[in-house]
């Protein structure tokens, strides 16, 4: 067998068998380049010496990573599965406690965070001092005129954030806490555009995954809350 070295060119169909060793002899790094190659072929039986052990290590190692990288998305899904669960009971809390508060804004302030381990929510809203608009609570912070569909984003009606921005604005105090947050809208029929913040030290309290839509019904509550 010839030993000098081929240039490397994609293999094509009707190769024959002696072609496709001349090659990989002329190129024997062709194959740990191009390790996903492994899972295509069938592992030697370790009978035939070291070269081939190597090859069926290769094999096993590259089945191994891909088996590993399986597995951590599978528990990521679960975790954030079982995440945005508890969420969603520890919200159907807090809508029942929004349903039977007497002040919305306490309901708002100190029940909700409670209930959902977070540290802070606010109420906030732009400016709404058209004739017929619903007059919001004292503690009600303000927003700049296109602050609901800038933070929170066109078509949306919730969002988790991970880098949190403007944190000063809607979390007050609690700002220099607050690792992650969430906005909710608050869609109003006879008021401002508004939102919840929700702020929290503890990001797995706000699970990205399988929150948003729960996230979205909690800002409905408020604002029938706020409708009453």
């Amino acid at each position: 067998m010839s030993s000098r070295r081929l240039p490397a060119r994609a293999a094509q169909p009707g190769l024959r068998a002696e072609e496709v060793e001349a090659f990989l002899e002329a190129n024997p790094g062709f194959l740990a380049e191009r390790p996903s190659i492994y899972r295509a072929l069938v592992p030697p039986r370790r009978i035939h010496g070291e070269a081939l052990a190597d090859h069926m290590a290769a094999m096993l190692e590259m089945e191994r990573t891909r088996t590993r990288a399986l597995e951590a998305e599978v528990l990521a899904a679960i975790e954030a599965g079982r995440a945005g669960a508890g969420l969603s009971v520890r919200i159907r809390l807090a809508v029942l406690a929004l349903m039977r508060a007497q002040d919305v804004m306490e309901a708002v302030t100190q029940e909700i965070p409670a209930l959902l381990g977070v540290e802070t929510c606010t109420l906030a809203a732009e400016p709404g001092m058209r004739a017929g608009f619903l007059v919001l609570p004292a503690g009600t912070r303000p927003l700049a005129e296109g602050a609901v569909q800038r933070l929170i984003g066109r078509g949306r009606d919730a969002v988790v954030r991970i880098q949190p921005q403007e944190s000063a604005l809607l979390h007050n105090e609690a700002a220099p806490l607050v690792v992650r947050d969430a906005l909710a809208r608050v869609p109003l029929a006879n008021g401002p555009p508004a939102l919840i913040a929700l702020g929290t030290r503890q990001a797995n309290a706000l699970p990205v995954r399988q929150s948003v839509g729960v996230l979205a019904f909690l800002g409905r509550a408020v604002a029938a809350a706020l409708s009453r």
